[in-house]
């Protein structure tokens, strides 16, 4: 069930990658839970579905032309035809699956035929590679070679993405073959994971064995072979218990307990096995782990010190750009399961803050660890757990380690897809915002389509303009919206008349009929705030922007020759120009506005995740820290907040903070000083 709770199906009709319905059948219902499974309250559209607009276009359009769009030709070494999920005798593990299960969504979304077509060799042959006993992938180990991971072909986990991959391609296609070879594979699992458990050949599959679980629950939604729910209790007992790490240990305390990742995909495992088993312990654990990773473990960007393995708050260490773009999906998954408004709040704090500062521009490099607080971007051993010779900062297609090159691909497509939901009740959902079309089934079967037209996140308003498939027909159905908890008060207006007017950390529901032309509009009054973290360090936020210090850059691109294979050609360092040691004044949270001025900056572009084009930012008075210097090629350690004489320059300085997705050298987490 990966995008599973979704379990959807079209009966007797073909849904095309542009959201439209064959005019030879007719729409049947989309299929929810499958008793004794519980009812979800969303169901995630089939994928084509939900197409992106402005600025979210722009980002899909970018991966498409970047590396999304070219990783076979820009990483021959392990996406091409040796890969061995092409049959090769190249690289036999995660990587190849790690790049389709971005790709296929990516291509699908947009469209793209020339996208559409690179993703099919790798389709045709996993299913092809079907045994008579239901195994399915690469069976056979290689010896090393550099630069390439040619072993424990036959591991559960790699298996695990390309089911996520071929659960997405089923729904844009329908093609039964995904069925047959699913049921197939899920009966060899049954039938063999008694002997070889998760954990036979790496432990990497028994910390991720939520991502296979989804799957089989997704699958049972369609056929309801009762086999599928013998598999899911024995895969959940496979699993890393995270329901009691979370409720009844001190993992979440204890650095270096679990690996950013593993915990980052494992966190969804309760809420998935929920589903079959109801009780509260698993949704308690989920509230009390995110809880818990922000109390000893978060940082201001949404994520967590995790560099590889769990790594505390302060705000130099780093955070994996596989932990964003797994911690996104599994957000999107339990949302759907819980309907619980704060899942997408935490989703969009990750995905318009985290996600867009960790990779370029032209989609062509990305930093494996990116820091709260990064005044430098160099090759340099820092203080994390994982050091890959000191490239972990610096942007490139392979700096750190090429898990992320792979899997990088995954988080705006998923995104995009996840913005808009099918509920329970027979009507529509939207609970992550951005702009964005689509084209739905509501009540009995009626089509309908909503264009979303925002500049959310940068903006307040966000407008939903809707067509039923007959211009002269009306059709009742629920309109669900999401308030965030950052909003004191939003206004619905309908036609132009207020509706309601909800306070955040809800979901309300719009329950009319409505005909082609009708407009609802969502404001989302945004206002300036601050959260406490690592020594007490603040961060300046509004709505679900996080503002960070704008820090003037020096870029230079550097020839590797010392080591190209494990780290690329090139990469880029970055350096400050700019002082970056300063502390903020302490401001009493109902007097933010009177020390803090919010400005729009200019026209809104496509494009607005760079400094240059911002459209907004929020500018200050500070004061530097003389004593806060750098350390290690970092910032040096943050001062305690508020440290008794600490020692700042006479001069009273005008800073200017931007949002933090449009940084790559920033402090976003500022000492606190008094006057």
């Amino acid at each position: 069930m990966k995008k599973i709770f979704l379990p959807f199906l079209f009966i007797s009709i073909m849904f095309h990658a542009d959201g439209q319905v064959s005019k030879k059948n007719s729409f049947t219902g989309y299929i929810h839970s499958r008793a004794p499974l519980r009812q979800n309250p969303y169901t995630q559209l089939p994928l084509g579905a939900i197409k992106p607009q402005g600025w979210l276009k722009e980002m899909l359009v970018r991966q498409k032309n970047g590396a999304t769009g070219h990783l076979d030709s820009l990483y021959p070494l392990v996406m091409n035809q040796r890969n061995g999920w092409l049959g090769g005798d190249g690289d036999q593990w995660e990587r190849g699956p790690y790049w389709i299960d971005g790709l296929l969504p990516l291509a699908y979304i947009l469209d793209d035929k020339e996208l559409i077509a690179k993703t099919k060799p790798w389709i045709e042959w996993a299913i092809n590679s079907r045994q008579p006993d239901g195994y399915f992938g690469p069976a056979k180990d290689y010896s090393a070679e550099p630069g390439l991971q040619r072993n424990n072909s036959r591991d559960w986990w790699p298996k695990m993405v390309m089911l996520k991959v071929l659960q997405q391609y089923y729904s844009a296609t329908g093609d039964q073959r995904v069925i047959t070879l699913m049921t197939d594979y899920f009966k060899y699992q049954l039938k063999e994971l008694p002997r070889k458990p998760l954990d036979h050949w790496t432990f990497w599959a028994r910390y991720r064995g939520g991502d296979n679980l989804m799957i089989v629950y997704w699958l049972y939604n369609i056929t309801g072979d009762h086999f599928l729910l013998e598999l899911g209790d024995l895969i959940h007992s496979q699993t890393f218990d995270y329901t009691n790490a979370f409720l009844h240990t001190d993992m979440l305390s204890s650095p270096g307990s679990i690996h950013c990742v593993n915990l980052a995909q494992g966190i969804k495992e309760p809420i998935v096995y929920y589903q079959r088993h109801p009780e509260q312990k698993y949704t308690a654990a989920v509230e009390k782990g995110l809880d818990d990773i922000r109390k000893y473990n978060g940082m201001a960007h949404g994520l967590y010190g995790g560099d590889e393995a769990l790594h505390g708050n302060n705000p130099t260490q780093g955070s994996e750009l596989c932990s964003a773009v797994e911690m996104m999906f599994s957000l999107e998954s339990i949302l759907a399961v819980t309907g619980k408004p704060g899942y997408a709040d935490h989703l969009e704090k990750i995905a318009f803050n985290a996600l867009p500062a960790q990779v370029s521009d032209d989609f062509m490099g990305r930093q494996y660890f990116q820091q709260a607080n990064q005044v430098m971007a160099t090759r340099h051993i820092r203080n994390f757990d994982v050091n890959h010779d000191g490239t972990d900062v610096c942007y490139g297609l392979l700096t750190g380690y090429p898990c992320c090159t792979s899997n990088m691909h995954q988080g705006w497509p998923k995104f995009t897809q996840n913005l808009w939901y099918a509920t329970n009740d027979g009507g529509l959902a939207a609970l992550v915002y951005s702009p964005s079309t689509v084209k739905a089934f509501v009540a009995a079967g009626t089509a309908v389509s909503v264009n979303e037209e925002t500049a959310y996140p940068f903006g307040e308003s966000v407008q939903f303009t809707l067509q039923v498939d007959n211009k002269n027909k009306a059709a009742a159905f629920p309109f669900h919206l999401r308030i965030p908890a950052w909003c004191k008060k939003a206004v619905i207006k309908i036609n132009g008349k207020i509706w309601e007017e909800p306070y955040g950390g809800r979901i309300i529901k719009i329950d009319r009929e409505w005909k082609s032309g009708d407009i609802v509009e969502l404001v989302l009054p945004m206002h300036i705030f601050k959260n406490t973290w690592y020594e007490n360090s603040v961060s300046i936020e509004r709505g679900p922007l996080v503002y960070a210090l704008k820090i003037g850059e020096e870029a230079k691109k550097v020839k590797n020759d010392k080591d190209p294979v494990a780290y690329g050609n090139s990469y880029l360092e970055l350096r400050p120009t700019t002082p970056w040691n300063y502390g903020l004044y302490d401001v009493a949270d109902d007097k933010l506005d009177e020390h803090y001025t919010f400005e729009k900056e200019k026209e809104f572009l496509n494009f607005p995740w760079n400094a240059d084009n911002v459209p907004v930012s929020i500018t200050a008075k500070a004061r530097r820290i003389p004593s806060w210097q750098l350390y290690n090629e970092m910032a040096g350690p943050i001062p305690y907040s508020i440290t008794y004489r600490l020692g700042t320059e006479k001069e009273e300085e005008g800073i200017t903070l931007i949002p933090y997705g449009a940084t790559r050298l920033r402090v976003a987490q500022f000492p606190v000083i008094g006057r």
